[in-house]
């Protein structure tokens, strides 16, 4: 089966990367970097800091390569690598605030809207605060749970949820005006 092969291959690949073989980690990165400076774009506006945390992960992914245990997705053991060094690069630059704000309203949340480029809702999303960004992400973008955020933010999950409140509330409202100038409306 195609599949097995695949898997093996790919267990080949990580195997001869532990052992520190520059090919092997060469095509492990040549794979997933291109998605992976996505996620990291998704938490820091600068194309290249982005490129910067990306390749201090991927350090840290080949330095602890030996852990991956192979439960579950190499793609998305990599991809919680990269989000906890955005993480960490942010709090390091004191860049996130987040205001200890224990009211939120649990709202529904309509798909954006399929008229909006890819370029357009990224710019949405930065323009968010940083605070509002990263929980944002982790839970829109990643699928954290408020109590997971929480302990990775050092933060209340009423804080999470407070964030996250506030954060959609500033797209819509972005959204609602970029409906209106694409209408000619405003």
């Amino acid at each position: 089966m195609k599949i097995i092969s695949l898997h093996q291959e790919e267990t080949k690949i990580i195997k001869l990367a532990v052992e520190n073989n520059r090919q092997a980690q060469q095509q492990i990165y040549g794979k997933y970097s291109a998605k992976m400076l996505s996620v990291c774009r998704q938490y820091i506006k600068d194309i290249q800091l982005a490129e910067d945390v990306m390749i201090t992960a991927f350090m840290k992914v080949f330095t602890n390569l030996k852990n991956f245990e192979h439960k579950g997705s190499f793609e998305g053991w990599i991809r919680r690598i990269m989000v906890n060094e955005c993480i960490s690069y942010l709090r390091v630059q004191k860049k996130v605030k987040f205001a200890e704000d224990e009211f939120f309203i649990e709202e529904s949340f309509n798909e954006i809207d399929s008229q909006f480029t890819v370029e357009q809702i990224q710019y949405l999303i930065d323009a968010l605060p940083d605070g509002y960004k990263m929980v944002f992400n982790l839970y829109a973008i990643e699928g954290y749970k408020h109590n997971e955020i929480a302990k990775m933010l050092g933060i209340n999950e009423g804080t999470s949820k407070s964030q996250l409140s506030h954060a959609r509330k500033m797209l819509q409202t972005q959204i609602t005006i970029l409906k209106k100038q694409d209408n000619g409306t405003e």
